[in-house]
């Protein structure tokens, strides 16, 4: 009993003997009977002695300094009481598992991948995950799917959602300076590219990319990353950027040749190869500053031309090539980190397509000057404005028409009466064949007439393609 009293003396009290109110008080407080309140008031009393010196009373109930109440000793604490630590977490006793039927644990695997089982639940359903192996594989399959409807965010976003929305409020309140009609296809590319990027982490950036073109009729390829397909585009809308009056991305950097090529590899060696996630902000603003520049034109600086080294396109079809080359690149962008990618809205297809035939018949005279394209027995140029010998290109599926194009003279005519081959492509394979992407050879899904022919508008295509 010693030991309780040093215990209450640790706290500067001491306890009172076994006379007066309070050891009454503290015997009653606990319920204990009275011959045993009498022992340990007894003991108590023994321990302490007469009280004494120490500023308790003398065992009558007095207190030596009667302008002080009788102190109450503290309350013990269980450790106190027992003498004993307090058991561990792991010796706690623990309610015994319940004990469920395989029906009623294979009707919780739904609420337990949802975390909306008691605990009891949780801990039967998983005992049996590891006894069942048909309900583990339901249990993981269900955790899966939960896992994709809580993703906080998702790439997997309608790609003519933004059109879709844009041309929703454009009916309502036409913009005041609205984008001209041959500006909305590079509007909508890149914005799609964007979307496409903003969710890339490092890894993305720096995922391996091939570019491929054709040149000479060989197929010809280019290693380069995310950041570098990027960095291709930010240079080459440059050029559009230089005729417009705004400011050459390229600086100072001296380009090898004013090529799209030869900017694209001036550009890649003045950085910092490979070039990383910082190349986005600029290529996006400057994508914004052409759009808004062509807008506050009014639509008149469409006339202008753009150069492109080897030959040059009006701004109007300019900015319809660098649409097609953003979507183009956007989709080996997209192969590369294993992304799904649509291709454009079957309006902008159309418009894409409509340039690419548009610029096969200067093409196809080109390659005969260069020996690349068969002249043909007893063929001569047709004068401008005439009809002459014809091939029908049908495009079939998305962005699909007929077009009829002159193979004798750029300035010749096509003509249905003059017609010697037809040649039917689905709309996006003949894109991919533009862009370079498809051997010539494997292109044409339907052909009739002059094979010659039809290889050479086939090649000829296939050489608009550049890196």
């Amino acid at each position: 009993m010693s030991d309780r009293f040093e215990a209450y003396d640790e706290h500067g009290e001491g306890p009172e003997d076994g006379s007066g109110d309070a050891a009454e008080e503290r015997s009653t407080s606990r319920g204990r009977p009275e011959e045993h309140e009498k022992h340990e008031d007894h003991e108590l009393s023994g321990a302490t002695g007469d009280g004494s010196g120490d500023g308790t009373d003398g065992g009558d109930g007095s207190c030596d300094r009667p302008d002080q109440p009788p102190r109450i000793p503290l309350p013990r604490a269980s450790v106190e009481d027992t003498g004993r630590p307090l058991p561990e977490l792991d010796e706690l006793p623990r309610p015994a598992p319940l004990v469920l039927e395989h029906q009623v644990l294979k009707s919780l695997l739904g609420a337990w991948a949802l975390a909306a089982c008691s605990a009891e639940e949780t801990a039967a359903v998983e005992d049996h995950l590891g006894d069942c192996g048909t309900c583990a594989e339901e249990a993981l399959r269900l955790r899966g799917a939960v896992g994709l409807l809580q993703r906080p965010e998702s790439l997997d976003l309608d790609p003519g959602l933004r059109t879709r929305v844009l041309d929703g409020c454009l009916d309502r309140r036409p913009p005041r300076i609205p984008i001209p009609k041959w500006a909305t296809p590079y509007d909508a590319e890149t914005a799609r590219l964007d979307a496409l990027l903003q969710d890339f982490g490092d890894a993305e950036w720096h995922a391996p990319v091939r570019l491929r073109w054709f040149d000479a009729d060989e197929a010809t390829s280019r290693r380069t990353t995310v950041a570098g397909v990027i960095a291709h585009l930010l240079s080459v809308d440059g050029l559009v950027a230089v005729a417009l009056g705004l400011d050459d991305p390229m600086g100072e950097v001296p380009a090898a040749a004013p090529t799209p090529a030869g900017r694209t590899e001036a550009y890649w060696r003045a950085s910092h190869f490979p070039p990383t996630r910082s190349v986005r902000t600029p290529w996006r603003e400057q994508s914004h500053d052409l759009v808004r520049t062509v807008s506050f034109t009014g639509g008149t600086s469409g006339g202008l031309t753009v150069p492109y080294g080897d030959f040059e396109l009006p701004l109007h079809d300019a900015m319809l090539d660098r649409a097609f080359e953003c979507w183009v690149h956007a989709e080996d962008i997209a192969e590369a980190v294993d992304y799904p990618y649509e291709p454009p809205s079957p309006r902008h297809l159309n418009k894409m397509i409509d340039l690419g035939v548009r610029m096969l018949p200067a093409v196809l005279a080109e390659r005969r000057r260069k020996g690349l394209a068969s002249p043909g027995p007893g063929r001569h140029l047709v004068p401008a404005g005439d009809p002459g010998r014809t091939l029908r290109l049908e495009i079939e599926g998305h962005g699909g028409g007929e077009w009829l194009i002159p193979l004798d003279s750029p300035a010749a005519v096509g003509s249905a009466e003059h017609e010697v081959a037809h040649v039917a492509l689905d709309g996006v394979e003949f894109c991919q064949l533009a862009a370079g992407h498809v051997p010539p050879a494997e292109a044409a899904a339907g052909q009739r007439g002059d094979r010659e022919a039809i290889r050479d508008v086939l090649f000829a295509a296939a050489s608009l393609s550049r890196m």
